[in-house]
């Protein structure tokens, strides 16, 4: 298990909660937007990569050398008046009404983290882009780090229920935010309005076709397996020869 001691409590719960959410919504965006030589003009909010163009806001940048996150709204450069940065300001008051420091931190030391994602401020992205919802969030690297954009385009398609992926969706999140991996999928769940019961150790969902798909989890709550049973389609009427 990555170490997280160093995120507050309440950044590991959000992180958990959006943690599959978001990774979902990546892969649907991966495969909408081309990933070529890109540009970006964050005074008209715009990104460009492989001839497409969306409309994107600035969460932030992770500098590679000094190991930090630095959010826009910190950033002298912009700043929160700036066209980019004011959509995002929604996570800072999230952050002030739910007392998620990681949210309200101007800059922010990243350097004892050692986990499976590229480095800290990957997470503190997913999580962001995770509160904004909307078609995802792209890492635009410049010499010395990342930029990190959130796609607030339509263009951008929403990620579709599919319960094939869901074992694999929740394996990844948890192994980024490992300590509530329930929540997890119940978030992945509620998001896809698909109705689910969870009882200590078991989820329990009925799939849109009918079926029953039950996650199980162990005494310290750790995710164990995703068993799905889909409904078998009722057979067509065999035509009758006069």
């Amino acid at each position: 298990m990555p170490d997280m001691s160093g995120f507050s409590p309440a950044f590991q719960r959000l992180g958990a909660a959006l943690a599959a959410v978001v990774l979902q919504q990546q892969e649907t965006l991966a495969e909408f937007l081309p990933r070529e030589d890109w540009s970006a003009d964050l005074t008209a909010r715009t990104y460009t990569s492989g001839g497409v163009t969306v409309r994107v806001s600035l969460l932030g940048s992770y500098a590679v050398r000094e190991r930090t996150w630095l959010w826009g709204w910190a950033n002298p450069q912009f700043g929160e008046r700036h066209p980019s940065v004011e959509p995002t300001l929604v996570i800072r008051a999230l952050g002030e009404r739910l007392g998620i420091p990681e949210f309200t931190t101007p800059e922010i030391d990243l350097s004892w983290y050692t986990g499976p994602a590229g480095h800290g401020g990957e997470l503190i992205a997913m999580a962001a882009g995770g509160v904004l919802g909307g078609g995802g969030y792209i890492g635009a690297g410049y010499d010395g780090g990342s930029a990190y954009l959130h796609v607030d385009d339509p263009q951008a398609p929403p990620a579709a229920w599919d319960p094939v992926p869901v074992p694999r969706l929740l394996a990844n999140a948890v192994s980024l935010f490992p300590h509530h991996p329930q929540l997890t999928l119940a978030r992945l769940l509620s998001h896809h309005r698909v109705p689910f019961r969870e009882a200590p150790g078991l989820t329990e969902a009925r799939l849109p076709d009918g079926g029953v798909a039950r996650a199980r989890f162990d005494d310290l709550g750790r995710f164990v397996d995703w068993q799905a049973e889909h409904s078998a389609p009722a057979p067509s009427a065999t035509p009758v020869t006069p």
